[in-house]
């Protein structure tokens, strides 16, 4: 019990650092691309430190493995640009919870490209997350907080895509890869080439950015993208997937609170309404519906994480649970820390993915 109360801690610490993430983008106020290169750039050497221990103890990726990798990136430096755009037209709070609809998004996707229908939990959550959405973009009322909340939506939906694509990437490339810090050196490498690219057409980009907006970057790069993801990494495999998804959810909530306490940001309540409906429908499309009851588990949760998701970008990370029920994975969603809170995605006992329930 007492190593499970101590992971609790541990992933409430790293959902935390993770919830700083949209805070630290406002504050430096730079243009999207140049927050999001700066942000993998400045996690490369924590990053090529894990991955070259990795190296001596397994040797280095195939190149289809780093091939995968580096398109998954490019994807992620899309997801991570429009991120920050919807911080700037909506607030860091509700462009966090919007991040979110990434479960939404892979789970379609597994039924488009792989003919896996989902559950019909799935589908009656739909119209609870597309009300949500509504309500956000402040169309029902007057004085909705944000520049422009609707184009602050539309940016928030494309984070979603965009990872969600990024996300099936890493994934189809690990296989059954046990490489995650190389996987994910690639993938961020590529993450911060990707933004700056992206500079021309999306805002601007910034090569040398000026004090203070240089140390609010190494901020955001040191605490949201660096701990955040050592702390969660570490801490989901010994925890329940129920308690996993509940305290992951503390990551918007946390990133909603900051926004409100240090950027002033102030959603309508019609906003807040539509943010907690998002998040209760993801979660309630992520619980996975079980034939056999859970049993109880002792001291250590009987966890073991992927060999393919060892390691995502962000805190976002999949795991498997092992024992006779069918297997959970666990995607953590943190745009943006990445972005987003938490999800459930069920496997088949082979461990191939399955969007039923």
């Amino acid at each position: 019990m007492q190593t499970r109360d101590h992971a609790v801690f541990i992933a409430v610490a790293g959902a935390a650092s993770i919830a700083t993430s949209a805070t630290w983008v406002r504050l430096a106020d730079v243009e999207p691309a140049t927050a999001a290169a700066f942000r993998c750039l400045y996690a490369l050497p924590i990053l090529i430190f894990f991955a070259a221990r990795e190296r001596s103890r397994l040797g280095g990726p195939s190149w289809r493995e780093r091939w995968f990798s580096v398109a998954a990136g490019l994807f992620f430096a899309i997801d991570l640009v429009l991120w920050h755009h919807a911080i700037n037209y909506v607030g860091g709070g509700i462009a966090t919870v919007l991040g979110n609809l990434q479960v939404v998004f892979v789970t379609l996707a597994a039924w488009v490209i792989m003919g896996e229908r989902p559950s019909r939990r799935f589908i009656a959550t739909l119209p609870i997350v597309l009300t949500g959405v509504v309500l956000i973009t402040g169309m029902l009322e007057q004085g909705a907080y944000g520049v422009d909340p609707v184009r602050g939506v539309i940016f928030g939906v494309g984070t979603s895509v965009a990872y969600a694509v990024s996300l099936l990437l890493l994934r189809s490339g690990a296989g059954k890869s046990r490489r995650g810090s190389a996987a994910l050196l690639d993938f961020t490498a590529a993450a911060a080439l990707g933004a700056a690219a992206l500079g021309p057409i999306s805002g601007g980009f910034d090569p040398i950015p000026h004090w203070p907006a240089h140390g609010w970057l190494i901020a955001l790069a040191v605490v949201a993208q660096a701990l955040g993801w050592l702390l969660i990494s570490y801490a989901l495999p010994r925890l329940r997937a129920a308690m996993t998804a509940l305290l992951l959810l503390f990551q918007p909530a946390g990133a909603m609170l900051l926004g409100a306490v240090v950027m002033a940001e102030q959603p309508s309540l019609l906003q807040i309404g539509g943010s907690g409906l998002v998040l209760a429908g993801v979660l309630l499309a992520a619980r996975r519906e079980r034939s056999v009851a859970e049993p109880e588990l002792g001291p250590e949760p009987a966890l073991e994480r992927s060999d393919a998701d060892q390691h995502v970008p962000n805190g976002r990370i999949r795991l498997t649970s092992t024992g006779k029920q069918a297997r959970a994975g666990v995607v953590v969603a943190t745009p943006n820390a990445t972005t987003p809170t938490a999800g459930v995605v069920a496997t088949r006992t082979d461990g191939s993915a399955n969007s039923g329930r």
